[in-house]
């Protein structure tokens, strides 16, 4: 067999390996972030959604993230004006604690 296609079947297989892993991961996030609401120690989205300033725009995307301690919503919005901002709520309390411009 050649070398090359030997070699382009190692890169695929690295390949899918990888994208399998990080769909892993997603599904261990989403499992996480259901396991910590359960347990009280989050609030649901859709409670932070309802925080967002009325008429902010469209969420584009939403993280879980745990900085300083605490887990925090990034949630990433497009307004009317075509600019991204990312609010950062308290996933414990729901407080807003930052609005980021995104470039």
């Amino acid at each position: 067999m050649p070398i090359s296609i030997i070699r382009r079947s190692i890169v695929l297989g690295i390949v899918v390996m990888a994208a399998m892993s990080s769909l892993a991961l997603a599904s261990d996030d989403h499992e996480r972030a259901r396991k910590l609401m359960e347990q009280g120690d989050i609030l649901p989205l859709e409670t932070i959604l309802q925080k967002l300033p009325p008429g902010s725009g469209s969420v584009l995307e939403v993280e879980l993230e745990r900085e300083h301690g605490q887990f925090v919503y990034e949630i990433e919005v497009l307004n009317t004006d075509g600019q991204v901002k990312e609010y950062i709520f308290s996933a414990m309390d729901g407080k807003l604690l930052g609005v980021e411009n995104e470039d």
